[in-house]
């Protein structure tokens, strides 16, 4: 059932074949910032807070790999509050499908290829460029990085979603946390003061993204301002986390009122 919706969701974008390559380019575009950052940091620069060049690359390609997948799997939790005010969620309540799901199915993130490819071959010159060994074990904490840092935006997404339902207003405060990840993301937080690393460790995840898992990869354990054995375990912080917000999710579509209260 899920395939056979996102068919015809992918079928209904090809229809208008001009916007379907438009919001492709979106995506592209709207990453161009961090191909900037790249270029100039790999160019001009040794490297940040005693992290080389190849090693903030490689935080950088984790995060644009992990925010594309996010973008393509769970990202439709980020529209949630116009969905509440024009009632659909209301339709939603009324059918044989998890709500959660049915929001994820609401349209195809077209935008999301535009991201996929921009990030994808960042990862890949990023991993080309590091200078970490790449043994099984660790090619498969990298591929588990990704993924938990999929799982973490998924997490803060689905929380700040939660209000929605309740606060539709709270998509201003979706874009503010979202634009936060995408500025400090890319940089080895070490470089920040230590109250402003525990909000980003603690309050709002964000090191689990890519900082931790890329700390442990390139040999950073002593100075990630975190224990090791946290660090190491981002993905199953990460699925852990979003597993508590579906919880939370659900707490607050149980109390859902309607748009008019």
């Amino acid at each position: 059932m899920v395939w056979r919706i996102t068919l015809l969701n992918f079928r209904a974008q090809l229809e208008y074949r001009a916007e379907f390559l438009m919001m492709i380019a979106v995506g592209v575009v709207w990453q161009m910032s961090i191909i900037v950052f790249a270029s100039v940091l790999l160019t001009r620069f040794p490297g940040l807070g005693g992290w080389s060049s190849a090693e903030v690359l490689l935080i950088v390609g984790m995060r644009m790999f992990s925010h594309a997948l996010y973008v393509l799997f769970l990202g439709r939790v980020y529209n949630l509050s116009f969905l509440v005010q024009e009632g659909v969620i209301d339709a939603c309540l009324l059918r044989p499908m998890p709500v959660y799901r049915q929001v994820q199915l609401s349209v195809f993130p077209t935008n999301g290829f535009g991201d996929l490819a921009v990030a994808a071959a960042l990862f890949a010159t990023a991993v080309q460029r590091s200078t970490v060994e790449w043994t099984p074990g660790r090619a498969a904490f990298l591929a588990a990085g990704v993924v938990g840092g999929m799982f973490v935006e998924g997490a803060v997404g689905t929380a700040l979603s939660s209000a929605s339902l309740h606060f539709p207003g709270t998509y201003y405060w979706s874009n503010w946390v979202e634009e936060m990840m995408a500025t400090f993301g890319s940089y080895p937080l070490n470089i920040l003061p230590r109250a402003v690393g525990g909000v980003f460790t603690f309050l709002l995840p964000l090191a689990f993204i890519a900082y931790f898992p890329a700390g442990v990869l390139t040999g950073h354990g002593s100075s990630l301002g975190a224990p090791l054995w946290l660090a190491g375990a981002s993905p199953l912080v990460g699925l852990a986390a979003f597993a508590a917000a579906r919880r939370l999710w659900d707490w607050s579509l149980k109390h859902y009122t309607g748009v008019n209260g």
